[in-house]
């Protein structure tokens, strides 16, 4: 299981460096969080404003409302907790990055597992294929027909299995608030296509 992205307290202090930029709502500093850590880390609602509200109780931020949105403000108190705690915030900055570095590597070795795996089940289907074309004349037309369209079955649950598997990764990636980079969809394309020439090339 991949640690959480913030200690204890460090979530609160990351707010006050988002709105030393500039003021936002509750909504934007949701998706400055999670451009800033390229979806690794999209933090609810129900844990970014109460701590906006404990920020306001400190008298660190401020809230004013803009029509139907709250905007929240950072004071001069809050950025003075911010300058006092610099090196703190540095820290955090490459904590993040060394997580978002973990999630692109676990990708990265899942995709590969299952590209291995599909490999391996393809060759030995064009292997079995292959045999039965080649037995003997005297063989039973029918059953070489049966035993290929066994294996085509059996090729069939393989690909199944591979897309049901892969698509579950990809997706409980993203729905968790990961980011899926378009270094790793580009890597699932590739090896996809490679794996597919391989195929067609086998069953010529």
């Amino acid at each position: 299981m991949t640690p959480p992205v913030f200690a204890h307290g460090h979530l609160r202090l990351y707010l006050l460096s988002l709105l030393d930029e500039r003021p936002q709502h509750g909504y934007e500093l949701i998706q400055s969080l999670g451009e800033r850590f390229g979806g690794t880390y999209v933090p609810s609602a129900g844990t970014i404003y109460p701590r906006l509200g404990k920020l306001q109780e400190e008298g660190l931020v401020t809230k004013q409302s803009d029509g139907r949105r709250t905007v929240y403000a950072i004071t001069d108190a809050g950025r003075a907790e911010l300058a006092a705690r610099q090196d703190e915030l540095a820290a955090i900055e490459t904590d993040v990055t060394d997580s978002v570095r973990r999630l692109a590597d676990e990708v990265r070795v899942s995709v590969d597992e299952a590209m291995r795996s599909l490999k391996a089940d393809l060759a030995s289907a064009a292997r079995e294929a292959r045999a039965g074309t080649t037995r003997p004349p005297v063989e039973d037309p029918e059953d070489a027909r049966v035993a290929s369209r066994r294996r085509l079955q059996e090729t069939d649950a393989a690909l199944t299995r591979f897309r049901s598997e892969l698509r579950s990764k990809l997706r409980g990636h993203v729905a968790s608030g990961r980011e899926l980079t378009e270094e790793t969809a580009q890597l699932v394309t590739r090896r996809l296509d490679e794996v597919l020439r391989e195929a067609v090339a086998a069953l010529r």
